[in-house]
Parts: structure tokens; sequence; C-alpha cells
């Protein structure tokens, strides 16, 4: 399921321990050096900010966030109250002001952790519920490291951003900090949070959108056909003319052909049978989905499940296949069950 969705994970050079915390360490990178990028790095880091390039992390098989907060008026804003928090998967690789590329170099993950209820004489367990991060932008002078990759972060509200120029090499340290907080969330409710993020909010608005449109479009050609069918229909009735009642005109032309075969019935049938073999994948899986049975923490479990199905519902979309082919009176069935086999 993972290939089938171009997911490649591979391990990063984060250090992180349990329970462990971290206020600054230089990543991937001598001490007291910074990372060079060339001018095709820089030009391909910019062009990758410039289209909202999101990084995902998993740490303990949870994928980060970044925590989004919103505000209804200026006033809580400013008392920091009443507060809207959502999430949204990842982070974003930079941000643009104007024409200027900024980089985010520096991570702050939070990791959340609840503690287990052990026996006096046993070790405390530690469970990881949610997996959080805030992407900074902090310019190279601004950053102090010594050898042993440990380093300072500035104020907050005296650092720079780190600057990305497209048209030269740029210079840049990339850090992270960790810290733990103690949570109530249990184990079986990690992954609550992620279920009800922002973005798949905005994916619902999308399909209600597309099938209101979709609605839309059907009534307008609705209309068009019953006002056409109308026009004939009064055309029909009038006896003026005798000579225009002996003459077949509109839809009258084609009510033989109504119930003769097409000229192609086997690709007819084939496409039929695919589209039931599709649909019945499709109700099965989102059944499935429903029960519960495909857990998010299963990466790629939606999609062999998909494939599994599409296989086994092949038996389906023969049998409606053939038998429209038989019923439109075609002879050569083994063709027809070849051709479903290849859609």
């Amino acid at each position: 399921g993972e290939v089938l969705r171009g997911d490649r994970i591979v391990n990063t050079p984060f250090q992180v321990s349990m329970n462990m915390e971290k206020k600054c360490e230089v990543l991937c990178n001598l001490p007291n050096k910074a990372v060079t990028l060339t001018v095709e790095q820089s030009k391909l880091v910019a062009e990758r900010i410039r289209e909202d390039y999101y990084v995902h992390l998993i740490a303990d098989n949870l994928p980060v966030a970044t925590r989004l907060e919103f505000y209804s008026n200026r006033e809580e804003e400013e008392k920091k109250k009443e507060k809207d928090v959502q999430f949204e998967h990842g982070y974003r690789l930079g941000f643009m002001d104007g024409n200027k590329f900024y980089l985010h170099n520096h991570l702050s993950f939070i990791l959340y952790y609840h503690r287990e209820e052990v026996e006096e004489n046993q070790e405390p367990t530690y469970r990881v519920v949610r997996f959080e991060v805030i992407p900074q932008s902090i310019k190279l002078e601004d950053l102090k490291a010594d050898e042993k990759s440990m380093c300072t972060l500035p104020e907050a509200t005296g650092s720079a951003p780190q600057e990305i120029d497209p048209s030269k090499e740029n210079q840049l340290l990339f850090t992270y900090s960790v810290h733990w907080e103690e949570s109530d969330i249990k184990w079986a409710s990690r992954w609550d949070t992620y279920l009800t993020m922002s973005d798949v909010q905005i994916h619902w608005f999308s399909i209600i959108n597309s099938v209101v449109v979709v609605f839309f479009l059907s009534g307008i050609l609705s209309m068009i056909i019953i006002r056409t069918l109308r026009k004939d229909i009064a055309n029909y009735n009038k006896e003026d003319d005798i000579e225009d009642t002996m003459e077949e005109s509109g839809w009258k032309l084609v009510h033989g052909d109504v119930f003769r075969p097409p000229q192609y019935p086997m690709i007819l049938s084939s496409l039929l049978g695919s589209g039931i073999q599709l649909f019945c994948m499709i109700l099965i899986v989102i059944f499935v989905a429903m029960l519960g049975m495909l857990s998010p923490s299963s990466r790629g479990a939606l999609m062999t499940t998909a494939c599994f199905l599409f296989m086994f519902m092949g038996v389906f979309g023969g049998f409606f296949a053939g038998r429209l082919y038989r019923t439109l009176k075609g002879h050569r069935w083994k063709k027809g069950a070849f051709c479903v086999s290849l859609l």
C-alpha cells in the first residue's frame, strides 16, 4: 500500500530519546560549519517553497502535526482567550514574503506522552500519544553553535528569518529542539487528533462542492431535454399538413433503434462489467472503513484492501458483463471475458 501511494519512509538524523529534553542541537553538519546550498539546490528549494511543499515526519508511528490557533476577533487574540485550535499534517517547508523565500531551518518538536499505571515495584511505562512541531526560520548569524553541535537560540523578537536566494549559494544551519509534556490522552485515543484535522474538513467541503455542481448541471440538462421533448410532442400532435405527419422527425427517427443491439456489444458489456467491479469495490471499502477495521496506524492498509477487493470483485463484473453480452446476442463470450479482465 505504501509503495502504491508513493510513500518512501527513511530514517532521519534527528536523535530523540524518551523523556529527554534538548534545547537546541545542530543537525547533520560539522560543528561550527554551515551547510552550503549550491545554486541548483537553492533554486530547487525556492521552487518547492513557492509550490507550498509540506514535510512529513513520523515518531513512534505517529505523523507530525502543526498546531494552528484561530481567534474570532482581535480582542480575543490580544487576551489569548477563546481560541480555536486545529491541526494540519506535516509542516511547511518555508514561506514567502513578496518575492523572497524563507526556509524553516529550526524545528521545535513537542512530544506528548502518557504514563501508564503500573505496580510499585515495576518501572514506569510511557507511551507517545501526540507529535507536534513548531517550524521556525532563523538566520545563520543569529544561531550560535559550539564544537559539540550544541546551539543557542536567539530571542523570539530579535531573530531574522533564513532567506534563500535562488540566484546564488546560501549558507545555513539546520537545528532542532525536543520538548516532552505529560498528557491525559490514552493510548487508544491518540489518533483522535489526527482524524479531525483541518485539511480533512477542506476535503469534505470540496466533495460537497463537486456534488452540488453535478446536481446543478444535471438539472440544467434535464430542463433542456424536457423542453425539447415538449416541442417535439407538440409538433407531432399538429395535423395541419398530412405530408408533415407522414414524415418522421426528431425523436421518432430513433424509436426503432432502442431495442437493436449496439455496433460493439463486447466493448459495452466490458465497460459495464468493469464499472460494476469498481462500484462493488468502493462500496465494500467504505463499509469496512466505517466499521473501523482500517486503522490509520496501518499505513497503506486502505490501498492494499482496495487492490485485493478489486481483484475479487472481478467475479461480479464478469458475471454481469457476460449476462449483458449474451442478452445482446453475442457469441464470443471467451473474448468478452478476456476484455473485462483487461479493463
